[in-house]
């Protein structure tokens, strides 16, 4: 018999499935089999474990805080791509910085895919690796590094605080997410603290890099969407893993381009920030990024990201010399206020 339904998983996102189920795929009271939920999830029986939380209706509050602090953790990196982007771009230039983080980030994953034998991905996997590898492993670094060029770790922060907000929306339009009022109206009011924030602190003048940070913006909320949706199917490091592996045959070649054209001065700063967006930035914080939206869902581990303009504006103080106003402490209480409001609203 062909089926169509649809069902609310752990993350909170709604799943359709179109299933062919026969009778000899049921036992008992009409619970599948091993074999029926390879056709029921899409998930080949026997495969890796999925990430704590994925593929349940009501994940426990152990597996809830866990994928609470996992997320925490990734905003935590994420928070010092831009200072570690501005010292890398005084030995690197923008293009070279963006092709060397990639490959060197893609030798790491690929040697841990390597040495642990993980299965290639199964081709109806290949298509949401692409956006991946499109959103945060080329495009998000390769236009905030441009703007970055003419632009403040504080001004550029602003798609920072956007990207929250836009993320839960991709989130609503690819997987049917659906939270909340309360949640939307916290989202919506921490977004504009953050922004508000952040244009006072840039004093309140747009700059040419405003189209690479609108256009970042976009291309990254539709990779962590399509990333935290993949990581429920498969381990949050695997996805990024593989995402830069695919990218390798496009950025070795262009590491090698760029390089020849760009001159590299090699200094702490410069090795420094390119250590840390490579390795940090572009694997590891995506590993516990992604494990933490496949537990506590795509949109509430968005909102955790509303924190991150604030705390790239303390590092870029503490790092780069830059100076931050009296505002800051009140932004931060009141965007604590809306993080913990979207934490606790159903859905």
């Amino acid at each position: 018999m062909r089926t169509e339904s649809s069902a609310i998983d752990g993350t909170g996102i709604a799943v359709s499935t179109d299933t062919d189920l026969t009778s000899a795929a049921r036992t008992g009271a009409g619970r599948p089999t091993a074999d029926a939920r390879d056709v029921t999830d899409g998930t080949p029986a026997g495969s890796l474990p999925r990430p704590p939380g994925a593929g349940r209706r009501n994940p426990s509050p152990a597996d809830r805080r866990a994928g609470t602090l996992q997320a925490a953790l990734g905003v935590t990196a994420f928070s010092l791509t831009f200072p570690a982007t501005a010292w890398g771009l005084e030995g690197f230039g923008p293009w070279s910085l963006v092709a060397v983080r990639c490959v060197l980030a893609a030798v790491v994953a690929g040697g841990c895919l390597l040495a642990l034998r993980v299965p290639v991905p199964a081709r109806r996997h290949l298509a949401g690796l692409g956006v991946v590898a499109a959103g945060v492993v080329f495009g998000f670094p390769l236009l905030t590094t441009l703007a970055l060029q003419t632009s403040t770790t504080a001004h550029a922060a602003v798609v920072v605080g956007l990207l929250p907000l836009t993320t839960a929306l991709f989130s609503a339009l690819r997987t049917g997410a659906r939270p909340s009022r309360m949640f939307w109206l916290a989202a919506c009011a921490g977004a504009a603290a953050v922004i508000a924030f952040t244009v006072q602190q840039s004093g309140g003048a747009l700059t040419g890099a405003d189209a690479y940070l609108f256009g970042a913006l976009l291309i990254c909320a539709a990779g962590y969407t399509e990333g935290g949706r993949l990581a429920r199917v498969m381990p949050g490091w695997q996805v990024i893993g593989w995402a830069l592996v695919l990218c390798l045959p496009l950025s070795v070649p262009g590491a090698l381009v760029a390089l020849s054209y760009e001159p590299v001065h090699l200094t702490a700063h410069s090795v420094t920030g390119l250590l840390w967006v490579a390795v940090g930035s572009q694997f590891l914080g995506l590993v516990v990024w992604y494990r933490g939206m496949a537990s506590i869902g795509i949109p509430k581990a968005s909102q955790l990201q509303l924190a991150q303009p604030l705390l790239t504006l303390v590092w870029s103080v503490l790092l780069l010399g830059e100076r931050l106003t009296p505002a800051a402490p009140l932004t931060a209480a009141a965007v604590l206020v809306c993080i913990a409001l979207t934490q606790r609203a159903r859905g």
